[in-house]
Parts: structure tokens; C-alpha cells; sequence
């Protein structure tokens, strides 16, 4: 008899990989896994729409960071202070945050969920978190040492609500898949927890892109330091381009709330 390779050994009942726990350990098995089937074939997940989306968003991430920062080092640089440092790591840690969460989509099987759980892992909290965290504290230490008021900017209000959200999102997601998710109780109470997760980082980062498009297209030092047209590319519709991509990208098939 000759066993087709799409399709699971005789006996085998047929799996929703969508729906199978994230692992950290790549070598871990599902549980519907038999005789190692699912760690020795790995099906293509990739599906139409998702190469040119992808591209798009590279490039679109590209454009935005190189902008950022060739206008930071174009214009006096060593005299900015601490202020030099916000725009640099805040259009970084945009470009991790973009690339976890890519790198994490089209995944639906044990294995390649957990390498891609990994790859998220590293770029959000490993570089993005630190690296936004960095830029946050560089312009709120500026402000506190020249006695300026906070929250006085859209950019600013909006800035610091997604940096405090990234805090209750990194909570909720580590959560939910270290330790066995034992902070809310184990599997599969915590695997339910995950979707959540996955929704609110689908809320939050366009939060990050407006946040970054008013600093970029509107503020008085950019506005003072860059023409209209490359403002307009950089942070209007290359943030746009980069929503656009990472929604085509999106399987809402992971998070089925009904």
C-alpha cells in the first residue's frame, strides 16, 4: 500500500495544526503525532500573496528606517543630545517588531511553530523591547533634565500608551507559552490565552506605526530637517505599505473566537 505524503499514516486521525499548543522545544511532538511523522515532513505553508507581501514589507521597513536615520545624522547630530538616540531606536524596534511578527505568521505545524516562535521571540524581546525601551528613556530623561512638560504631543500620548500596552503584551505572551503556560493555569487553559495575544499585537503595532508617523511626518523637527516628499514616502505611506503587508499575511484561522 503506498502511503501518500500530504496526508497522515492509516489510523492517523487528520489534525488542525493551527490549533495545536506552541513549543518552545522544536523537538517536542505534537500530540497527534506517530513514529515521528510530523517531525520528518514539513508541508509548505506559505500561501498566494504571501512572497510579494513580504517584500513589500521589507522594503517598506527599509525606506522608513534608512529615512530615520539619514535625517538624525544629517543634521547636527552631536547636538541633539539625548534626543539622537529616540528616533534611531524607535524606527529599530519598529523594523523587530515588524519581523517578529512575519516571521511568526504563516506557521501551522509543531515544528515550524516552534523555530518560528523562537525567531519572534529573539527579534521582539530579545532587540525590539530593549531597543524601544531605550529610546523611550532617552527622551523622558531629556525632558526631565531641561523641565519640560510630558504628553503634550499626540506622537508622545500615543507613544507612551503603546509602550505600556508592549508591557501587558510581552506579560500575556510569555505567559501563555513559558513554563507550559503555567501563569494561567497549564495547557490548554493557556494555549486559549494565546489568540488574545495574537489579536492584541495585530492592535498594537499599528498603534506603534501611527505613533511613529505623526513623529515623523509632523514634528516640528522633522518638519524643519526634511522636505514634505520624503516625509510623505518615509512616514505616511511606507507605514501603510507595512500594515497593508503584515495583514495580507495575517491567518485568521488561528484566532477563531466563536
Amino acid at each position: 500500500m503506498t502511503i501518500n505524503s500530504s496526508s497522515p499514516p492509516p489510523g492517523v486521525p487528520p489534525s488542525n495544526a493551527d490549533y495545536e499548543p506552541l513549543q518552545l522545544d522544536p523537538s517536542a511532538r505534537s500530540p497527534r503525532s506517530t513514529m515521528g511523522y510530523d517531525e520528518q515532513f514539513v508541508k509548505p505553508e506559505g500561501r498566494r500573496g504571501d512572497i510579494p507581501a513580504m517584500a513589500a514589507a521589507l522594503i517598506s521597513l527599509a525606506i522608513f528606517v534608512v529615512t530615520t536615520w539619514a535625517i538624525t545624522f544629517a543634521n547636527h547630530p552631536t547636538s541633539l543630545g539625548l534626543f539622537f538616540f529616540h528616533p534611531l531606536l524607535q524606527s529599530l524596534s519598529i523594523a523587530f517588531f515588524a519581523y517578529g511578527i512575519l516571521t511568526l505568521q504563516p506557521t501551522s505545524q509543531a515544528k515550524t511553530k516552534a523555530a518560528g516562535l523562537t525567531r519572534h521571540q529573539l527579534a521582539i524581546l530579545a532587540l525590539g523591547v530593549p531597543a524601544i525601551s531605550l529610546g523611550t528613556l532617552a527622551i523622558v530623561y531629556r525632558k526631565y533634565l531641561h523641565d519640560s512638560p510630558h504628553f503634550t504631543t499626540w506622537h508622545g500620548t500615543i507613544g507612551i500608551v503603546s509602550v505600556a500596552w508592549m508591557a501587558v503584551q510581552i506579560v500575556v505572551g510569555g505567559g501563555s507559552v513559558w513554563f507550559g503556560g503555567r501563569l494561567f493555569g497549564g495547557n490548554p487553559k493557556a494555549k486559549l490565552v494565546w489568540k488574545y495575544h495574537r489579536l492584541s499585537g495585530y492592535l498594537l503595532f499599528p498603534l506603534f506605526l501611527f505613533a511613529a508617523h505623526l513623529g515623523g511626518a509632523w514634528s516640528n523637527w522633522t518638519t524643519g530637517t526634511s522636505p514634505y516628499v520624503v516625509r510623505l514616502l518615509a512616514f505616511t505611506i511606507s507605514p501603510i505599505v507595512l500594515l497593508a503587508a503584515v495583514l495580507v499575511r495575517m491567518r485568521t484561522s488561528k484566532m477563531q473566537f466563536f
